[in-house]
């Protein structure tokens, strides 16, 4: 049984994506009927999120191989990956009850399957993720998220193998970080072309120049 912690109103709102109002509402309608501390302040617990979603806590947790690579074209290192893991789990034996195979960057915090797998952990359905690498997961950010599963009683187990993380897909991020950088600085220089074309805005930072210029001279 994991280890039950209190969650204020508005983490416990952000867990359901509804407003601190409405769980507010919902209290007071018997809904969802909050606890109170000694001093009369709400909490709830991680035993209300699981019976609100309908999750039953003797319902067994899953063991899941999750295994990912950032394109199509590396379908052989993901195989290799999942044969890995199978073998590793099979001398730890461990029975595993899915194989997640996974294709998109570490950088898409939106794949489908790495979401599911978030939305199950959240409704108490796993107990341990197993990968090859951090980066596997996440490519950045592991360490918050990995807190974020242990919230839920939920281990990453890595088994930290470098050569099933090739090196050309941590270039391929950083080439992805750079091209957004580089759109982002495109576009502040697009837009200052903008508000430079514009005589009344453009008379407007002239002015506030002049206004500053002033000031520090006075000062």
């Amino acid at each position: 049984m994991k280890h039950i912690t209190n969650d204020k109103p508005k983490d416990f709102a952000e867990l359901l994506n509804v407003s601190v109002k409405t769980l507010q509402r919902w209290d007071r309608d018997g809904t969802l009927t909050a606890k109170r501390t000694p001093t009369d302040r709400r909490y709830y617990t991680y035993d209300q999120y699981l019976e609100f979603k309908g999750v039953k806590h003797d319902n067994p947790r899953k063991i899941v191989i999750y295994t990912r690579v950032s394109t199509n074209n590396q379908k052989d290192d993901l195989l290799n990956q999942v044969k890995f893991l199978k073998d590793f789990t099979n001398t730890k034996a461990m029975i595993i009850d899915e194989v997640i195979q996974d294709i998109g960057s570490g950088l898409n915090y939106n794949r489908k399957k790495w979401n599911k797998l978030i939305e199950e952990v959240m409704e108490n359905k796993i107990d341990t993720i197993v990968i090859t690498h951090k980066d596997r997961f996440i490519r950045f950010g592991y360490e918050w998220f990995e807190k974020f599963l242990l919230k839920f009683d939920t281990k990453l187990l890595v088994v930290n193998n470098e050569f099933l993380s090739p090196q050309e897909e941590l270039v391929q991020d950083m080439i992805s970080i750079l091209h957004v950088f580089g759109c982002r600085i495109y576009g502040l220089r697009k837009y200052k072309k903008k508000i430079e074309e514009d005589e009344e805005i453009a008379k407007s930072i002239q002015s506030g120049i002049k206004a500053n210029e002033t000031t520090d001279t006075e000062n």
